[in-house]
């Protein structure tokens, strides 16, 4: 049976009268179940390190350390979070010596977020664990398999992310 328009544009905006309704099904219980387990473990790792950094914390000190002092507008907006979620996260991270508040070096009333030196060796001590994780979790993987799932994983994040930006915009 032929197919028109309008059965082409049904089946291109419901996505499970395409695919595999029971794969898709097994997808999300699958995704439901990883953020779970990661959650209660917060995949912090391994030994000492294991519990001692916070998601937030770990993903704020990341991106510092990946994109350099900023204020907290600009933090939030690379993260999509709203301001007031990173001033709340961040404020422990000050008060611990792993953040410092600077002033903008143009505007001396603006304050400017940095990677301490000691939050630079805390988050480089978590990547490590991380990292020892990772290594363990997969360690009867092929290269290819590790490579294809970070891919993938990388693609799946991705996705997730366009479409909360979709939403956001769409919300405003």
């Amino acid at each position: 049976m032929p197919t028109t328009p309008e059965m082409s544009m049904d089946m291109t905006t419901d996505l499970t009268a395409v695919g595999d309704t029971g794969l898709l099904d097994t997808l999300q219980h699958e995704v439901a179940l990883f953020a779970r387990r990661a959650e209660q473990t917060r995949l912090g790792g391994v030994g000492q390190v294991r519990h001692s950094m916070d998601r937030a914390a770990y993903l704020l000190l990341n991106r510092l350390d990946k994109e350099g002092p900023m204020g907290v507008k600009a933090l939030a907006g690379s993260m999509g979070i709203d301001s007031s979620t990173v001033t709340r996260q961040v404020a422990p991270l000050v008060d611990t010596g792993l953040v410092k508040r600077t002033s903008h070096p143009e505007d001396g009333r603006a304050v400017v977020l940095q990677l301490s030196p000691r939050g630079q060796a805390r988050l480089e001590e978590v990547r490590s664990s991380r990292r020892q994780l990772m290594a363990e979790l997969t360690q009867d993987w092929a290269p290819e398999e590790r490579e294809a799932f970070c891919a993938l994983l990388t693609r799946f994040n991705g996705a997730l992310s366009s479409r909360m930006s979709v939403q956001d915009r769409t919300d405003s």
